[in-house]
Order: structure tokens, then C-alpha cells, then sequence
């Protein structure tokens, strides 16, 4: 089976599907792999790198040509993918909702594909969730972004002209890029303290040093969806977290905020008349920028002045750590297709009825076959 590795042509995007790294792998499992020419260029992985693991490097048409699957890190555009096989496998982050027309076109053109953001989150898929891998290190950047745009040192500082306090760095939503946020704070000597809607994350909270800040007996607190991603809450618990917030917020100067919901706009955490009580010289990281955002008025993309706060709309930080972001992104691709590798039939077996194959599964046979799509 060959296996086509597509230069990104989104604006922005710096990372590559497939790594010299995982290259050899593919070929260790009896595929053949072809990288488009330049396809790791900006991840700083040249094409005699890929040559030297054993890959082909040639034009789009080429690589195209025979494929049986199709790795991307964003969806490419239909129209660029003429001359493909029907049934071919298209494997990256899809963005189905976003991008409906897109995966509509993909159906037209009878592939399969299969967006890697849609992974189950179960144990034997872990190793196969890119938006852990890439959340992971968003949550590191956002910390090191904010603390580049924050006048101020973060650590305490004892010195003969005096003390510099610490800063105060409040993380709202403790998932992957939250925790990560905690951890780099609290590395770079800050004072952290975090929040979330699901009460099981106070532990986490706590055991990164932090200080957990969260609504006490009030319906809705646990905030637990399925596969460990937050769901929307009660209307009593959104009132008793924003008089919370509001009393905390006002005493920090760096704000990450993380929270989203698959599938629907990302829930307000921060107004208008919150911002307005930070000191100057604030800096919020908005993390949900791209979903609408978690704090009135940020621009996905811009950094903008509220009340001489900065709320910096952040998009894809993972974009920002090419190599690394690319070398994570690659193995959950490796992970997730050698788990259906089929040795005997040198290819992918992809069985109806896995949980995993249904959850990422958006087209097959011509058609939009993803229940969250069709429903």
C-alpha cells in the first residue's frame, strides 16, 4: 500500500502529517511512502531527510498517484486531490463542523475520511489523540506568549533595590493545554491558581502546586461530558462561577483561558465588565479564540486592548513549535494505522464495528456516514 504524505497549503500551518521518523516505520510494516516535495520544509526537515528513511519525494501529482492512503494535518482542498483513487484514505484533522462543504466534497470523490480530532477518548486510543499531543504544547506556548506580552517578571525577585512580587497566573479549564499552562506557570515561578466545571480535576489541580478556585454546592459543578470533555452547565452554576470569577480575576495579571465544548461555540468565562477590573497591564490568553472565544471581545488571531488589558486571541499555538508539534502529530497518525495494519494483506483493515473506526470515520462508499454530521 502507498502511502501519500501532502504539503500543507493552509495559511499558517507549518506542520508536516509524517516525519522521517514514522516514514521508516510505514516502510518497516511493507508500505511505500512518497512526502510531496518541501513538505517538511517548515518543520525543518528537509526532502534528503525523507530520502534518507527510505521515502520518495516528488510532486503532488506524483505522490497522489496509486495512493491508498492520503496523511494531511489540516484537510486539503477537494479540488486538490484529483487523480485519487476511489476509496482512498484521507487521514488528518478534518475539522467536520467547520469545514462541512469540504467533507461533503471528500464524499463526492468517494474517499474515506477519517478525522484524527474525532478520536474516541479511550485507553487504547491515547496514544492516537492528536488534540492531547497538540494541546499539550499549545498550553506550554500560551504561557511562554503571555509572558512575552506581560510587562513584568514572573518569578519573585529578591534583590538590594527591593522585591519583585510574583505574578499571578489563573488558568481557567484543566484540560491537556490547561494543565500544561500550570505546569509551565508554576516552572517559570509564578503564583497559579486554576479552575474547571469538573470537579475531578481539583486533584490535578492541586498536585501541579497550584491552588484549585471552584463553586461549591451548586448544581452542575460535576460538568462531565462524554469521553472526559467538559459539557455544558446549569444556569445556577454559570451564575455562582461568574460572582466567583469576578471577585478573583480582578486580584491576577495573567489570565489562560482553555474552555471548550465539541461541537458548539466556546462558553463565555470572561465579560466585558470582568476585563474591566484587571489592573493594567493584564495580559488574558484566550485559547478558544478560534470557537468564538472564552472572554468578550477577543479577535481569533489579534492582539487587542480592552480597559488596558491585553486578550490576545490565540489560534493553534501548536503551529508555533513546528518540529515538535510535528513529531507528536506523526506518531498518533503511525499509532492509529498500525493498529489496523493487516500484514498479510500488506495494507489497512478497518473494521465496521470498532470504536475507534466509528469514531473517526466521517465518508465511506460515496456518502457522509458520521452520525454527528447526519443527525
Amino acid at each position: 500500500m502507498k502511502i501519500a504524505v501532502l504539503k500543507e497549503t493552509a495559511a499558517g500551518e507549518t506542520r508536516v502529517a509524517a516525519t522521517p521518523e514514522t516514514a521508516k516505520k510505514f516502510i518497516a510494516l511493507g508500505a511505500e511512502v512518497a512526502v510531496e516535495q518541501g513538505a517538511g520544509a517548515t518543520a525543518s526537515i528537509s526532502d534528503d531527510d525523507y530520502r534518507s528513511a527510505g521515502a520518495a519525494v516528488a510532486s503532488r501529482a506524483d505522490v497522489l498517484a496509486g495512493a491508498g492512503v492520503i496523511l494531511c494535518v489540516t484537510g486539503p482542498d477537494p479540488s486538490s486531490l484529483a487523480g485519487t483513487s476511489a476509496g482512498t484514505l484521507l487521514v488528518g484533522s478534518l475539522d467536520p463542523f467547520r469545514r462541512r462543504e469540504a467533507i461533503d466534497g471528500y464524499a463526492a470523490a468517494n474517499l474515506q475520511a477519517l478525522a484524527m480530532e474525532w478520536m474516541p477518548r479511550i485507553t487504547r486510543a491515547q496514544s492516537m489523540d492528536v488534540l492531547s499531543s497538540q494541546s499539550n504544547l499549545a498550553g506550554y506556548k500560551a504561557v511562554l506568549e503571555a509572558a512575552a506580552a506581560y510587562g513584568r517578571a514572573f518569578p519573585m525577585m529578591m534583590t538590594a533595590a527591593g522585591t519583585i512580587s510574583a505574578a499571578r497566573v489563573f488558568v481557567m479549564g484543566v484540560g491537556v493545554a490547561g494543565l500544561q499552562a500550570i505546569a509551565t506557570a508554576r516552572r517559570l515561578g509564578a503564583q497559579v491558581s486554576a479552575t474547571d466545571v469538573r470537579s475531578a480535576t481539583r486533584e490535578q489541580i492541586l498536585s501541579l502546586g497550584a491552588k484549585p478556585v471552584f463553586v461549591e454546592n451548586v448544581a452542575g459543578i460535576e460538568g462531565e461530558g462524554a469521553g472526559g470533555y467538559a459539557t455544558e452547565t446549569s444556569a445556577e452554576y454559570r451564575a455562582a462561577q461568574a460572582e466567583l470569577v469576578s471577585s478573583h480575576i480582578a486580584k491576577q495579571d495573567i489570565v489562560i483561558t482553555t474552555a471548550l465544548i465539541p461541537g458548539k461555540p466556546a462558553p463565555r468565562l470572561i465579560s466585558d465588565a470582568q476585563l474591566a477590573t484587571m489592573r493594567a497591564g493584564s495580559v488574558v490568553m484566550d485559547l478558544a479564540a478560534e470557537a468564538g472565544g472564552n472572554v468578550e471581545g477577543t479577535v481569533a488571531g489579534e492582539s487587542v486592548q480592552r480597559h488596558g488589558v491585553t486578550v490576545i486571541g490565540a489560534t493553534n499555538l501548536a503551529r508555533s513549535l513546528p518540529a515538535d508539534s510535528s513529531a507528536l502529530y506523526a506518531r498518533n497518525l503511525f499509532n492509529f494505522l498500525s493498529a489496523f495494519w493487516d500484514k498479510v494483506q500488506g495494507g489497512l483493515v478497518l473494521p465496521d464495528d470498532d470504536e475507534i473506526v466509528k469514531g473517526v470515520r466521517l465518508t465511506k462508499d460515496g456518502a457522509v456516514v458520521a452520525e454527528r454530521l447526519t443527525a
